[in-house]
Parts: structure tokens; sequence; C-alpha cells
């Protein structure tokens, strides 16, 4: 199964990802047992198995009754492989160069928030794995440890920034000085989550995180600009971690206060001029106006995402928003994807239909509720392996040839779901 000396091992610039399935088929022989199910829906019950109740809605609520998030995992049925036969995938690579960086494969891990209600290393954990596949790790900064401790957890590894902005300009440029400082070579702006959609199950268990026993998390609570925010409303976060946790959210993360794109100039200014112009991207782009507005504002790449169906009820899927976008302005602008992506035919189709790199969350997250440090790195090394091996059954070799050629699509067409919750 898989010749463990095939030359293609020593050609690559990558490891034989896909040298995983053989070393998982010969365990037994050896006595060993996997960690856990690397099927998206096992690791999901899993995940609920292990998680508090508060940690599994977080990590599963969708905004309203989930029909963005169902879209998006239909879509990514509708949007279909062809495969190519008597191809030479004797020589292959999953490498892959964004922003001049090498990677090890076209998969980040996406920025999400509050880690360590999953596990209690949290980002850390996340962080050294990212460094040990060489794949790229952004940071939420709505996080539960330091910019600068993630950082150093991160190594010499390739890590972007995802800034929620504060309507307090001071706050925010703090931030950007904060992640220059810690090694963060790109920042990323979420645009789609100045405040959070109602998400019933959340509501109702009065699930939010920051309100009650993770407070400021370790962003907060390292940031000068906050503390003397804290000094001027005179809370004491070690008497009041509640009410300091409050106002870290409500006035810097999850604020309520729409920023415009006018404002937009003024941050990607400011963050050029900290980090000597490295990449400024932003995240929730899913209409082609907004898409070409961002390359008349010179922002360097975007990433076509509709938060994983978190903010925005009966929303376009984030694959079908892809495909319109990168026929618009893929040519001009660096397209990234995030939202819903469960395999590597996934991250296949996603290239296939304009993509330049693709995110995974929610695997990631289920994987470091259900083994910490090993369980992230078992979720991600098996999707590295299943996208190596599907390069190989599908005769796609190089990521460079994975285009819109490798897809066909059924009609787009309204099925009402029976379960709206599919993994």
């Amino acid at each position: 199964m898989s010749d463990p000396n095939n030359p293609n091992i020593h050609a690559r610039s990558t490891p034989q990802w896909g040298l995983m399935q053989r070393e998982m088929f010969w365990a037994p022989n050896e006595g060993k047992v996997q960690p856990f199910n690397t099927d998206p829906e096992e690791i999901r019950k899993l995940a609920k198995e292990k998680l508090s109740q508060g940690g599994w809605y977080y990590s599963s609520c969708n905004a309203g009754i989930s029909w963005t998030h169902y879209a998006n995992r239909t879509s990514f049925y509708r949007h279909q492989i062809i495969p190519r036969m008597l191809v030479d995938t004797n020589i292959r690579d999953s490498a892959t160069t964004l922003f001049g960086h090498k990677l090890a494969g076209p998969i980040g891990f996406a920025p999400i928030g509050i880690n360590r209600i999953y596990h209690p290393t949290g980002e850390l954990s996340v962080a050294k794995v990212a460094k040990d596949l060489n794949l790229l790790y952004c940071l939420s900064s709505a996080g539960s440890y330091s910019i600068e401790d993630v950082g150093k957890a991160n190594g010499d590894g390739v890590r972007f920034f995802q800034l929620y902005q504060s309507p307090d300009d001071e706050q925010a440029v703090n931030m950007l000085q904060r992640a220059y400082d810690s090694g963060f070579t790109a920042l990323m702006l979420t645009t789609d989550t100045w405040q959070l959609a109602w998400r019933h199950n959340d509501a109702y268990e009065g699930n939010y995180a920051f309100y009650h026993e993770h407070g400021t998390g370790g962003i907060g609570l390292n940031d000068k600009v906050f503390l003397q925010r804290l000094k001027e409303a005179n809370i004491d976060p070690a008497k009041e971690p509640k009410k300091a946790g409050a106002k870290w959210m409500d006035e810097n993360i999850w604020h309520g206060h729409s920023h415009t794109w006018e404002k937009l100039p003024w941050l990607m200014e400011q963050w050029k001029r900290i980090s000597g112009g490295k990449p400024f991207c932003l995240k929730g782009i899913q209409s082609v106006a907004d898409a070409k507005k961002a390359v008349e504002l010179g922002v360097d790449g975007i990433v076509v995402s509709n938060h994983a169906g978190r903010q925005v009820d009966g929303a376009i899927s984030s694959l079908d928003a892809l495909e319109k976008i990168a026929e618009a302005v893929g040519d001009k602008i660096v397209v990234m994807y995030d939202s819903g992506v469960r395999t590597g035919a996934d991250v296949f189709k996603a290239l296939a239909l304009g993509a330049k790199f693709v995110f995974v969350g929610r695997l990631w997250v289920w994987g470091l509720s259900i083994r910490g440090q090993q369980g992230v790195d078992h979720v991600m090394r098996a999707l590295l392996a299943e996208f190596d091996l599907l390069q190989e059954c599908a005769g796609y070799p190089k990521i460079s040839e994975i285009n819109r050629d490798a897809i066909d699509s059924l009609p787009r067409v309204a099925i009402m779901p029976s379960d709206p919750n599919i993994v």
C-alpha cells in the first residue's frame, strides 16, 4: 500500500503526506491505535462528547437556523471533481506560496477566538502544530492567549494576525504594533463581525465566555492601552474580571460600531507604516462589488467567507461567491477562501474555483477539543494526507493544475434539507 521508497518522496519539497494512510494500515501489526477516526462526522460527534455544553455551542452554533451553513456544505456537493487518468503523478507536490511564504500545503488555520474553552493549552498548541507542519497560522484578536505568547509558540512559522478593529484608534494601532513586534507577517481585518449575529443556543444559555470565566483572555490583559482604559474606568481586573472582560469585548472586539470603506485607508496606512509594507487583507468578502472595491483601494488579499454561516442566516454560500469573485478580480488580487471546509476534496474544489489558499476552522477546533495538540496534529495531517492522495488519484500532481476545468457543476436548485445542521 504505497511504496515507502517511492522516488517522489525525495523529489518533492514537502513530506509525502499520503504515507500516513500506509502507516495507519500497518499500525495494528505493531499494536498501535489511532487517536480517533478522522471522518468529519465522527470528529464532530466526539468533540460534542468531550466539550462542555457551552464549549460545544460556541464551536458549532450558526446564525439563525443554519441555512447559510447548510448552503456552504451543499455547494461543495454541487461542484464535482473531474478525475483525469493516465497522468504522471509520480512527481507531485502540495507545496504552495502565499505572499512570498513557501508553505507545505494550500491549507491554513482559520482565525478562531478563545481556544482555551476547547483545551487548556488553546492557541499555543495550535500555533505549534502549524509550525511543525509548515502551514499558515492565523491568530484571532479574540484569542485566549497573548499575541506575544502565541508568536513564541509559533516560532519560525508563518503567521497572520486577524483584527477585530476597535473604534478606539489608539487601541487598534497598538494591536497592530504588538502583532508586528511578535512576528506576524500580514494583517487580516474581519469585515463581517462588528456584532455577533443571533445564535439561538448561545443566547438561550447565556453562552458568552468573555462575560464569564474567560474575561479578557490573554490579549486584553497584556495590552497597555486597554490597561489604561481599565484604570480610567476604575476597574480592577483582578477584583472585577467579568467587568473587565465585558469592557474588552464590548468596546474593542464585538462592539457593534460598524466601520466603513472610508475608514479602511487609514487602517491600511497604519499597518503598512508599522510593518514596513507587509500584506493587508480583508476577510468576509462575499460580493463582487466589495471585491472590486478592495482592489480599487489597494488591498493585497481577500478571504471569501461568510464566517462559516455564523453571521448572516440565509446568505449565499461562500463557494458560490468565490466563483463569481475569482472570475471578476482573481487576476488583480490574492483571493483566499474560508467557510465549510471539511475534506481534501473541499480544498480541491475551492482551489479549482479560484482560491489561491484555503482556511480550515471547525475541523482543527474539534481536534483540539478531543486531544489537545495531538488532536490538532492528527486532524491536519489526515487532511493533508487526504489532499495528497486526491492529487494522485484524481490526476492533478501540481496545485497550479487545479483550475475551473477540473470541476463540473450541477444546476443551482433549492432543496429543503432534512437536517440543516449537516456537518
